[in-house]
C-alpha cells in the first residue's frame, strides 16, 4: 500500500487522492502523513493495532504506515461503543488507535491503551522512507450477516499482488461505497490507488449521501452491493434531481438479481456494469461484463495455472486461491493450494452459473428447503417495491415460514403492492410462498448487505 502513495507521489504530488466534501488531500500529502505515522507506529513497539475511524483520509494514511512497517493494521466498523469493545476484546488487542470521545482509555478493558489517531497523524519530520518488511499482515472482519465477525488475515504482499494488472487511470474518481473495514472497502482502495486514480470518501457511506457525492464531487466510478444500488436508485426515484454520469458501475458482495442489472443499465446509459464475486476469505475472482446475471461457466475452465480457480461440488462453489486469507484470526495458516467450499449455493444453467443463495440462508419449511433469492427476485420485480428482505421465521408448525418485509416506494399503496407480491408468488411450490409480509422503512442490513435470519 505505501508503495502506491510512493508512486503517486512521484509522478504528480499535487494530484487528488482522497476527496470529501470538506477536504482535497493529494498524494503528496497522504504519503507525508503516512510515513511520519509509520516512524511513530514502530516505536509503539507492537505488531498489531485495532483502529476505530471511519474518516477517508486518515484510515488510509494509517493503513500505508501499517503496511510500511508490518504492523497489523485491523480496522472496527463504525459502531457503538459497546460494539466496538467487544470485538477490541474479542480479537485480543492491546493497543487502540482512536480520537472517538466514547472510547476513552478509562473505557477500554484493562491492560488496553489508547494512542490518538491525530497524534499519530500531526505533520512532524521523522519519515519512515525504507522498504517495506518481507511480512506485513493486515486483518479484515467479515461483516457478520451469518454470524458474529471473523478476523481474516492478509498479507499486503499478496493484495499488491493482485493490482499487477491495473493501468494508470488518473482521471477515474472512484466512490467509496463501503466502509474500509470491509474487503470491498479495501479492494476498492487498492484498484484506487494502483491506478493513481482519486478516492472519493463521504460519510457517513450510505446511497443518499452516496448520491450526493456522484452530484457534486465529480465521480465516475462507483462499487457497491446490490442491497445500495437498490436503495440509490430509491432515492433516485423519490428526489427527482439530476441521474449523475456514471462511466462504470460494479457490484458485488451478494448475489445480483437480473432485473436490478437491466434497471441500472437503463437509469445510466453511459455506463459499464460489472460484477465482481469476491470474499473477504479468497478476494476476487475477476469480474463479468456481460450484464447477464450469475458468472460465465468458463469460470470453472481455468487451469492449473490460475492464481484463483472454481468448482462447483453437489451445488455448492469451491474455490482454491493463492492470492486470498493467510488464514482465519486465532487459527493455523491455511494451504493455498487447498480447495475449500464457499457457503454459496449454485446451480449450472447453460452457460451460466447462477446463485442461489447462502447454505446458511436456506429456510426449512417442514422439512422442504427454500431458498430466499429466488423469492426476493419475484418480489423486487413488482411495482412500487424498493427493496424487499426474505427469510425464514420460527413457526410452531412447520420450523420456520416463508416471511417477507418490504421496503415500499414513497407514496405506494401498499395494500396493492401487498396483493401483487402475493399474486406474483402465487405459482411457486406452496412452502416457498410468503405467509407473512410487513412493511418497513428499512431492513436489516450489514456492510450494505441484507441480513437474511431472523433476529435472536
Amino acid at each position: 500500500m505505501i508503495e502506491f502513495l510512493r508512486r503517486g507521489a512521484e509522478v504528480r504530488p499535487e494530484r487528488p487522492a482522497v476527496v470529501t466534501h470538506d477536504l482535497t488531500v493529494s498524494y503528496g500529502e497522504l504519503l507525508a502523513q503516512a510515513e511520519v505515522a509509520a516512524t511513530r507506529l514502530a516505536a509503539l513497539g507492537v505488531d498489531r493495532v485495532a483502529v476505530a475511524d471511519h474518516e477517508a483520509a486518515p484510515v488510509v494514511a494509517l493503513m500505508a504506515a501499517g503496511s510500511a512497517v508490518g504492523v497489523e493494521v485491523c480496522l472496527l466498523p463504525p459502531d457503538g461503543a459497546e460494539q466496538v469493545l467487544d470485538l477490541i476484546g474479542r480479537f485480543d488487542h492491546t493497543v487502540v488507535v482512536t480520537d472517538r470521545d466514547d472510547l476513552p482509555e478509562s473505557a477500554l478493558p484493562g491492560g488496553v491503551r489508547r494512542v490518538a489517531l491525530g497524534a499519530l497523524l500531526a505533520p512532524g519530520d521523522a519519515r519512515f522512507e525504507s522498504e517495506p518488511p518481507a511480512r506485513r499482515p493486515h486483518l479484515v472482519l467479515t461483516t457478520g450477516t451469518t454470524g458474529a465477525p471473523r478476523g481474516v488475515r492478509h498479507d499486503w504482499g499478496r493484495l499488491v499482488r493482485t493490482t499487477e494488472r491495473i493501468k494508470p487511470a488518473h482521471d477515474e474518481r472512484w466512490l467509496l461505497c463501503f466502509g474500509l473495514h470491509q474487503f470491498a472497502g479495501l479492494q476498492v482502495l487498492l484498484h484506487v490507488f494502483a491506478a493513481g486514480a482519486t478516492l472519493v470518501g463521504p460519510a457517513p457511506r450510505r446511497p443518499r449521501e452516496g448520491l450526493d457525492a456522484m452530484r457534486t464531487l465529480d465521480v465516475t466510478h462507483a462499487s457497491a452491493t446490490p442491497t445500495y444500488w437498490r436503495f440509490l436508485l430509491a432515492e433516485l426515484r423519490a428526489d427527482g434531481g439530476a441521474v449523475p454520469t456514471l462511466r462504470q458501475i460494479t457490484l458485488g458482495g451478494e448475489a445480483i438479481p437480473g432485473p436490478l442489472l437491466g434497471e441500472l443499465e437503463r437509469t445510466f446509459p453511459d455506463a459499464q456494469v460489472s460484477q465482481v464475486y469476491a470474499a473477504s476469505e479468497f478476494g476476487s475472482t475477476g469480474s463479468m461484463r456481460d450484464r447477464q446475471a450469475g458468472l460465465s461457466t468458463s469460470v470453472l475452465e481455468r487451469g492449473d495455472d490460475a492464481d484463483i480457480a472454481l468448482k462447483v461440488v453437489d451445488g455448492e462453489l469451491w474455490i482454491r486461491s493463492r492470492t486470498g486469507m493467510v488464514g482465519y484470526y486465532g487459527e493455523p495458516d491455511i494451504d493455498a493450494e487447498a480447495w475449500r467450499p464457499t457457503g454459496d449455493l449454485v446451480a449450472v444453467e447453460g452457460d451460466r452459473v447462477v446463485f442461489l443463495g447462502r447454505s446458511s440462508e436456506i429456510i426449512n419449511v417442514g422439512g422442504v428447503k427454500v431458498h430466499p433469492l429466488v423469492i426476493e427476485e419475484r418480489i423486487g420485480a413488482v411495482d412500487g417495491v424498493d427493496l424487499a428482505r426474505v427469510y425464514g421465521r420460527r413457526n410452531p408448525m412447520t420450523g420456520q415460514i416463508v416471511a417477507v418485509e418490504v421496503v415500499a416506494s414513497a407514496g405506494a399503496d401498499t395494500a396493492a403492492i401487498d396483493a401483487a407480491i402475493r399474486a406474483a408468488c402465487a405459482d411457486l411450490p406452496s412452502a416457498s410462498r410468503p405467509r407473512s409480509i410487513r412493511f418497513v422503512d428499512e431492513v436489516s442490513t450489514t456492510g450494505s448487505k441484507i441480513v437474511r435470519r431472523e433476529a435472536q
